[in-house]
């Protein structure tokens, strides 16, 4: 681990809020734009959105979903016919009312998200029965007004996909949505190294408009969770709304069940909080944008060393991975720092010394142990090793979540986990508006979600005393 010769950010443990924004900043993933709430993608950080799409887009395509673009604006009347789902949005709703130099007939909303746009597409698309299903989705950016924002975690805009379908049955379409949701978490691990705790969520919790909502919620170093991605099984609703059946197999009119699913930029900040350190940022090898930074060390013996330097790159390249070969004027105490901060995986450095060894010195990012290489040997060990790094993280951040998910039977044992910030209080639950009344107003704790992979065995609602229905977890969360 190098002194901060670079820049100084705030430490983790004792600013986290500050901490998040220095690494945001100095790691380079951002800048902010003029317009408040809104930032620049920097290359490093949108690099980041890329790999996602990269990954996410290949498996929705093997389940038969396709790629749309849809209007950003929304016409208010369009947006009115769903009257749940307009109420879940309007205060967030960024209205234009003027074109060029004249007021427009009708305001347009700049798109929250686009339920009421697919609806009325899929009207005019949608006849009989040999046109279901139809699987679409979208990669784009939308606008929710919010009152307080942080980069990544929550803007006035970010970049998302949001898939939309319909099925011919209620089963089809709740079946598709959580393979989905199965999609989500399985993402996480093999992607983004964080594990998520996936479920539905509780009534009080849903998305505007639909019958269910499953959920994939993280927990950060904070004991804060982050809904990081969520999939709606939202019925008939918005086909009777907007006018789509079909006439089916038995000749009668019937509605589609519709279903619509989305992850977002927010993922981005996932990562940055659960992996980054005191040093900056810390990446997933299979996400990060430079896998491997190549650090010539600057001698006599110049010439030779940078020789060497470019021919491991072009080894490492050709196994396809992402390699940094810097070899400007900088000392190489300024280069450690800055690498450090920016989160790459691995630091490989070559000097005279090594040379004579015919070996490099390697140091892993998320745990800073170094090791020595044989230079023949670098670019057959490295996937292997960039895997390695990829498990570590992962299973450490699987650790944490586990380690603070606590179980609670008393008001007692509620009290010292939302209160000392120690994550998620799982509870045996009524399901009761009263419980989450009293969470909210004592802990500022919201319902985070029914976990798919609890067991209900029967108790007593440690708020209430009457005998539970379900397993729940409360957090206080982004």
């Amino acid at each position: 681990m190098s002194d901060k010769k670079v820049r100084f950010i705030a430490s983790k443990s004792e600013d986290i809020t500050k901490w998040y924004t220095d690494v945001c900043l100095k790691a380079e993933l951002m800048s902010y734009a003029k317009t408040k709430g809104f930032i620049v993608y920097r290359p490093d950080g949108y690099s980041l959105w890329e790999e996602i799409q990269d990954y996410f887009d290949k498996r929705i395509k093997a389940l038969g979903v396709r790629n749309v673009q849809m209007p950003t604006l929304i016409p208010l009347s369009l947006l009115n016919k769903e009257k749940d789902f307009v109420q879940g949005f309007a205060p967030e709703c960024a209205v234009v009312t003027m074109g060029g130099d004249k007021r427009l007939a009708e305001p347009m909303v700049v798109r929250p998200t686009s339920e009421c746009l697919f609806s009325d597409h899929f009207k005019d698309i949608v006849h009989s029965y040999n046109d279901l299903p139809v699987k679409y989705n979208q990669w784009c950016s939308v606008v929710r007004w919010e009152k307080t924002t942080r980069p990544f975690l929550r803007g006035a805009e970010f970049l998302w996909q949001e898939g939309h379908t319909l099925h011919a049955s209620e089963e089809e379409a709740r079946q598709f949505a959580l393979t989905i949701l199965r999609l989500y978490d399985q993402m996480g691990k093999d992607l983004m190294a964080v594990p998520f705790v996936t479920g539905k969520k509780p009534d009080s919790e849903k998305f505007a408009g639909a019958k269910d909502t499953y959920t994939i919620e993280a927990l950060m170093p904070d004991g804060q969770a982050l809904q990081c991605g969520t999939t709606h099984y939202l019925g008939t609703g918005f086909p009777e709304c907007f006018g789509i059946q079909y006439l089916d197999k038995d000749n009668k009119l019937k509605y589609p069940h519709y279903t619509s699913w989305g992850v977002s930029t927010r993922l981005l900040g996932a990562i940055i909080m659960v992996h980054g350190d005191d040093e900056g940022l810390v990446l997933p090898p299979h996400m990060a944008p430079t896998q491997v930074v190549i650090i010539p060390i600057r001698s006599e013996q110049e010439p030779k060393v940078k020789e060497t330097c470019l021919k491991l790159k072009n080894e490492l390249v050709e196994k396809g991975i992402r390699v940094l070969l810097d070899d400007s004027n900088k000392t190489p105490g300024w280069k450690f720092s800055q690498y450090e901060m920016k989160g790459i995986p691995v630091r490989i450095e070559i000097g005279p010394k090594d040379l004579e060894k015919d070996s490099c010195t390697l140091s892993l990012r998320y745990n800073f142990e170094k090791r020595t290489l044989p230079l023949a040997e670098v670019a057959i060990k490295l996937p292997e090793i960039l895997e390695e790094i990829h498990q570590g993280m992962y299973q450490k951040a699987l650790g944490y979540l586990k380690s603070n998910i606590h179980p609670c039977s008393t008001l007692e044992d509620i009290d010292k986990v939302l209160k000392n910030h120690q994550g998620f209080a799982r509870i045996l639950s009524t399901g009761e508006k009263e419980d989450e009344v009293y969470m909210k107003e004592k802990y500022s704790a919201t319902p985070r979600v029914l976990p798919f992979d609890e067991k209900f065995e029967g108790g007593k609602d440690p708020i209430s005393g009457k005998d539970a229905t379900e397993v729940i977890y409360y957090a206080r969360a982004y």
